[in-house]
């Protein structure tokens, strides 16, 4: 469980108040505003729900960040499977730099720290008129990032070439993984988060960087318009065949997979070094830490498709499956809901 020092809990609340420009002091107050998942209060930001410590990384984001052509941009809805398609990118990518998987850096670091996230591990700990040092990212850089499409930097949609691989997840094991997440890792002081209270919440759209659907459908639709840009995964059928999709992976990014790399297996290895059980079990996930209150572990669950049967009741289930069906009329878009 995360610490309760209240020590910590005032250095944190210090930390987050000398690190807000003007204008996000100025902003904040003025904001509309919910009970969310956590203690805090999320706060409408941009049109999505969002921590209040989280607005000035996000805006400092938006400002800073220049893209370049050969950036990759890992985005999801918070646990879609981020962890996953993090650790697949990061090693399609870096293939001929790591060509074994003996000493691959997958063995000894988590995910989240080869891809890191824009909004907390580059921006979330600098002061707001700080500009990170990215010069020693390795080349290809991959970054990793829960914002919606609108409220990406400006580089990244419209000023640069570079590429956005978005993955999304059924919205019912979508919200069962996300509940189950936050019990985990709030703090001791923290009530915890009864599983009718964060079904209402997550129906109604406040969430971390919620609505849901307004996450998925904004990747969606720019994935339709421009898919040279973005390419759009579901967990579901990444889980069926995470194979064929490795290798879109690799034509998306255009470093396809040749003949001699198929035959030889280079993409089972890839599959096999990246698979939920393989890193589950290493050290580092077992042990490391992602920030202070976070342990590496607490991204590693089950990765099952159709577990949120073991947790929603039949009227949890009829009214999420209006929402979905309101919500995502005329899109297209369809999700599986079960294995």
């Amino acid at each position: 469980m995360a610490s309760t020092d209240p020590t910590h809990v005032t250095e944190n609340q210090s930390r987050e108040e000398e690190s807000l420009s003007r204008e996000c002091k100025e902003l904040i107050p003025t904001l509309p505003r919910e009970k969310g998942w956590t203690v805090r209060y999320l706060y409408l930001f941009q049109g999505f729900w969002c921590n209040p410590h989280r607005i000035q990384p996000i805006y400092t984001f938006q400002k800073q960040f220049q893209a370049k052509d050969s950036d990759v941009i890992v985005a999801t809805y918070p646990k879609s499977g981020t962890t996953w398609l993090k650790a697949l990118t990061f090693a399609v990518v870096n293939r001929h730099n790591f060509p074994s998987s003996e000493n691959h850096p997958l063995l000894t670091s988590n995910p989240h720290h080869l891809v890191p996230f824009f909004e907390t591990s580059i921006y979330g700990e600098m002061i707001h008129d700080q500009i990170p040092d990215l010069s020693n990212v390795i080349e290809r850089r991959i970054f990793g990032t829960h914002v919606p499409f609108p409220s990406l930097a400006k580089s990244i949609k419209d000023n640069s070439k570079c590429k956005i691989i978005y993955l999304c997840r059924n919205p019912f094991d979508n919200f069962v993984s996300l509940w189950m997440f936050v019990n985990k890792v709030k703090l001791e002081s923290a009530p915890t988060l009864m599983l009718e209270e964060a079904f209402e919440m997550h129906c109604n759209g406040t969430t971390r960087y919620g609505p849901f659907w307004n996450h998925i459908l904004g990747y969606w639709k720019e994935s339709i318009a421009r898919p040279e840009k973005v390419l759009f995964l579901k967990y579901e059928d990444l889980k069926d065949d995470v194979n064929f999709y490795v290798k879109r992976v690799g034509e998306f990014l255009g470093c396809p997979f040749t003949h001699e790399e198929e035959s030889s297996g280079v993409i089972e290895d890839i599959v096999q070094l990246c698979s939920f059980e393989k890193m589950k079990e290493l050290e580092v996930n077992k042990c490391g830490t992602f920030t202070r209150d976070v342990g590496n572990k607490h991204f590693f669950r089950k990765g099952e498709v159709g577990d949120w049967v073991n947790y929603l009741s039949p009227s949890m289930v009829e009214k999420l499956s209006k929402i979905i069906e309101e919500k995502f009329r005329g899109s297209g878009l369809s999700f599986r809901m079960c294995s």
